[in-house]
């Protein structure tokens, strides 16, 4: 089947192929009767306006740009990230605004991308995540003028508008309520050390152990998978005085900790309680299902999209904090 040109539009409506370019970009320079029956026309043949044309006459790409600086093959895995693109899908989808996904080896690769969308205009604004101290990309979007929303706090966020909720607090929660099962030796199976969250996570949790005279807090950096996860858990459970409470970053690492340690010989929660940070389906799916601190992740995407939507129509938006993660108790953590 032959695609359909901006010349068959243009014989199809009975216009100019100039006609054609004004009204399918928003230009002025037609009636606005002419630009319906050449939408009209356009829709009857199947007709879509070329990318890269439409970045030339400056219009829209209605694409929004995500970079992630993972491996590919940890993304099917990740629920955090499923479900924050299933919220920013569900805001999108409705202004009709498609998703471009790239995965990344580092941030001067990241920043190489941002600057190749700038330039060919292939998207309209740009998601950032996993935002570090000092962070280059913050400096490199606000030169270049991209709309941009950061997905974390806005002490690294620049100039640029951020949607956040306090991890701090949410991590103060998970501790007062281990040390109130009378837990008194807790370890964390923390994140990526750089990672600006990860710091705020780390400062929470050693001030709440301090306020709470626990004996030990240990944390102990991972890069987020399950295999590092599980790692951290025998490197922990194997200690003379072993932690009686673990306190994970994420899910996946949690699931991987459960399993450690029942190979180990040891069962949750009568020997050791865990937390998991993020509550997907997969924590209440495992026995025992796991205590969380839960937040409603899409939610946290959907609220993003509609910012950076409102950014990329010039409207002012400002850094937006959302609910924090709470605790939501279950079969895996118990009395010390």
């Amino acid at each position: 089947m032959k695609r359909p040109t901006i010349a068959d539009v243009a014989r199809h409506a009975g216009v100019s192929k100039g006609a054609v370019s004004y009204a399918l970009n928003g230009q002025p320079g037609v009636s606005e009767a002419t630009r319906r029956r050449i939408v009209e026309s356009a829709e009857a043949l199947g007709f879509r306006a070329n990318s890269a044309a439409r970045a030339l006459a400056g219009a829209a790409s209605k694409v929004v740009g995500l970079t992630l600086q993972r491996p590919p093959k940890t993304l099917g895995v990740e629920p955090f990230f499923m479900e924050l693109i299933s919220g920013l899908e569900a805001e999108l989808s409705l202004f009709s605004y498609a998703l471009l996904l790239q995965m990344v080896p580092d941030h001067h690769e990241e920043i190489a991308v941002y600057r190749r969308w700038w330039s060919d205009r292939s998207v309209d604004g740009v998601l950032v995540c996993d935002v570090r101290e000092g962070d280059l990309r913050i400096s490199a979007l606000e030169e270049l003028g991209l709309p941009a929303v950061v997905i974390g706090p806005p002490s690294a966020s620049g100039s640029l508008a951020s949607i956040w909720s306090d991890d701090g607090v949410s991590l103060v929660e998970a501790v007062e309520y281990l040390a109130a099962l009378g837990h008194r030796r807790i370890a964390r199976v923390g994140g990526i050390p750089g990672l600006v969250h990860t710091a705020i996570r780390t400062e929470a949790f050693g001030r709440a152990a301090s306020d709470l005279g626990l004996d030990s807090a240990l944390t102990v950096p991972t890069d987020y998978t399950g295999e590092d996860g599980a790692r951290a858990t025998r490197r922990l459970l194997s200690m003379a005085k072993r932690p009686t409470a673990l306190i994970y970053d994420n899910d996946i690492m949690a699931i991987a900790g459960l399993a450690v340690a029942q190979e180990m010989g040891l069962s949750v929660p009568a020997d050791l309680s865990i937390v998991a940070w993020d509550d997907s389906p997969i924590c209440r799916l495992v026995h025992p299902p796991l205590t969380a601190l839960t937040r409603d992740i899409a939610a946290y995407g959907t609220h993003a999209a509609r910012m950076l939507l409102a950014a990329i129509d010039g409207k002012p938006v400002g850094s937006m904090h959302d609910e924090p993660a709470r605790l939501t108790p279950r079969g895996s953590t118990a009395s010390a």
